[in-house]
């Protein structure tokens, strides 16, 4: 069994720094949604609270693991238009907690 290291930090509300064996990231989001910004890429992740039961989805590898420009495509894929659609409903209910 490998050693691990994972310590989470709260910055404010929605706001997360975390730390672990592998590096840095920091969180934004509420419970049930939230967008995970590292090194690795943005991850994008909802769940329901309190059951361990979630989904994980990579919204944007990291510059280091992407391949030269790909070719243009017409259109845009499916998974794309739903993870720009989760970081923003994220963000917006973000939004709505720190003023309500």
């Amino acid at each position: 069994m490998g050693f691990r290291f994972r310590k989470s930090i709260k910055l404010f509300p929605g706001v997360r720094i975390n730390l672990s064996k592998s590096g840095v990231s920091t969180s934004v989001g509420v419970k049930g949604a939230t967008v995970n910004f590292s090194e690795k890429g943005t991850r994008g992740t909802v769940g329901i609270p309190g059951t361990g039961v979630s989904y994980t989805e990579r919204i944007a590898p990291s510059r280091k693991l992407m391949s030269p420009a790909p070719a243009p495509t017409k259109g845009t894929s499916a998974a794309t238009v739903l993870g720009w659609a989760f970081v923003i409903v994220c963000f917006l209910v973000i939004l709505a907690r720190i003023k309500g």
